[in-house]
């Protein structure tokens, strides 16, 4: 399982117990006038305030039919009552028989954001009634505390196959950064680990730098070639010294940086476009002429040869998506 599908599933486990106790009491007292419309509605309304931050509650029986009104803090629309409601995703999937069951997370035709519906059975002396369902914004939820999550697997995207498609009649054309990329490189090593920048991306093809540093992480930096080659740039950058959040150690930030400038000269046609380095989060991007992109820790990034992105040189490899 992946750390994003890991971080989801904790956050629906901390939701799921968050709603389970609210949720179960109104399913209790929802059984007592199940039958009885216009008293489910009113179960319904006086319940809404013991589960927080519920934009919408009502009732469903087990064929999916909405048998209450839609119950808001605004508002009671009894016109919902009878709509079949089987067709939505928490009720197509799965229901629970016991215990509440999230949704999926989808966009609210109403409002446009994003939504989660808990789902929670109705039974009396055993036999089961339907259930109790509850609308919420994901804004409106409190979500666990989670620490970052080191992404530690290679990935690889397709990019523009028009692009992959025309690979072969393109060579790569030298830019000004090429011809000056020993001192692009004794730079940035010097700007990662010495003033403050924990992000930095080099575009070789239009010879330009974005620069993200710890003391501004919202805001990036653009320079320009003649800019990003003058040691003087350093000056721009107050002494920061090297991160302590950062993962990378700061010896492989210039061996990152020559592997870059190996895989932009490797090759005519099959040849790195843009490559950046995050020093916190330990991983290395790189975007290929094939339009293809790849992502790995920079550990993985420099255990990997020559062979691994090309095959042999000057033929197609493991670069090029399949």
């Amino acid at each position: 399982m992946t750390w994003l599908k890991k971080t989801v599933e904790h956050q629906r486990q901390g939701l799921s117990q968050f709603l389970q106790r609210p949720l179960n009491e109104v399913a209790h007292n929802a059984s007592v006038v199940w039958s009885d419309m216009d008293a489910l509605d009113r179960v319904l309304n006086q319940s809404l305030s013991q589960i927080p931050l519920c934009q919408v509650l009502y009732a469903l029986n087990t064929e999916g039919i909405q048998v209450s009104s839609n119950i808001s803090t605004l508002s009671i629309d009894s016109e919902k009552r009878g709509q079949d409601l089987s067709l939505r995703p928490f009720f197509a999937n799965a229901v629970p028989r016991t215990g509440v069951l999230l949704s999926e997370v989808y966009i609210s035709q109403l409002g446009g954001g994003a939504c989660i519906t808990a789902v929670q059975p109705v039974s009396k002396n055993g036999t089961m009634l339907g259930f109790v369902a509850a609308d919420f914004y994901l804004r409106d939820l409190p979500l666990l505390e989670e620490p970052a999550a080191k992404q530690s697997s290679w990935r690889q995207m397709k990019g523009d196959p028009a692009i992959r498609g025309t690979l072969f009649m393109q060579e790569r054309a030298k830019s000004a950064m090429d011809d000056q990329m020993d001192d692009v490189i004794a730079i940035m090593d010097e700007l990662i680990c010495e003033r403050g920048v924990f992000h930095g991306k080099l575009h070789f093809s239009s010879s330009r730098a974005t620069l993200w540093l710890t003391d501004d992480p919202y805001r990036y930096r653009l320079h320009v070639l003649d800019e990003i080659i003058d040691p003087a740039v350093c000056l721009a950058y107050p002494n920061r010294g090297y991160s302590p959040q950062a993962i990378v150690l700061p010896e492989l930030v210039r061996p990152v940086f020559e592997r870059f400038k190996l895989l932009r000269d490797a090759d005519e046609n099959i040849y790195l476009r843009s490559g950046s380095l995050n020093v916190i989060n330990g991983m290395v991007g790189l975007t290929f002429s094939c339009d293809g992109s790849h992502y790995m820790t920079a550990e993985e990034f420099l255990e990997k040869d020559e062979a691994f992105w090309f095959g042999t040189v000057g033929s197609p490899g493991a670069v090029l998506p399949k």
